[in-house]
């Protein structure tokens, strides 16, 4: 199932019924906190809280999840077709995240191209499930992972365990282009 699809449809029909996190995390019963967390896919609902989201959002369980395990062999994303995803939504991270492989459902991995202003980085270093890679494209860029902080340049890639805590920081005074690939798994 593609979490990833999940997480983005629960904060759209969030978002179109104007409900905030705190109105929902009433509803529910489940901290703002956490729901913030599933909306950004960091973490993964179980089954009774999705029915839980699903009610508070007056829709059905199965709309959340219709379609999330469809899998075409092939999808191709034009560059002038890639879609916007708010990954972070703290105020002093005005990074932007691209999502490359939307158009299928059913992923194992995520790919997105982020672009990061100068000077930005986001304030917590946050961790989530399953594994990352990261490649930069253009630029340069500090990598924070749990105590260690790590220089890369044009070319450089790391491949880590996303559960540790970790950063990007944009220390320079330029745009950095970097390739991050979401694993979650099967």
């Amino acid at each position: 199932m593609n979490l990833v699809e999940l997480a983005q449809r629960i904060k759209n029909y969030r978002r179109e019924q104007s409900l905030t996190l705190e109105e929902v995390a009433t509803q529910t019963g489940l901290t703002r906190s956490w729901l913030s967390k599933v909306e950004n896919f960091r973490v993964t609902p179980s089954l009774p809280a999705l029915g839980k989201i699903a009610q508070a959002l007056n829709i059905t369980l199965a709309d959340l999840v219709t379609g999330l395990d469809e899998k075409p062999e092939m999808i191709l994303v034009r560059k002038n077709d890639r879609t916007k995803v708010e990954r972070d939504s703290s105020p002093e991270n005005h990074s932007v995240y691209e999502a490359l492989a939307f158009k299928r459902q059913n992923r194992s991995m995520d790919p997105f191209i982020i672009s990061i202003p100068a000077n930005t980085s986001r304030k917590n270093a946050l961790s989530h499930e399953g594994e990352e890679f990261l490649l930069v494209l253009s630029g340069e860029i500090h990598f924070e992972y749990g105590d260690d902080l790590y220089s890369l340049d044009e070319g450089d890639s790391l491949y880590f365990d996303a559960h540790v805590n970790h950063r990007i920081l944009n220390k320079s005074e330029n745009k950095s282009e970097v390739l991050c690939v979401f694993f979650q798994g099967v």
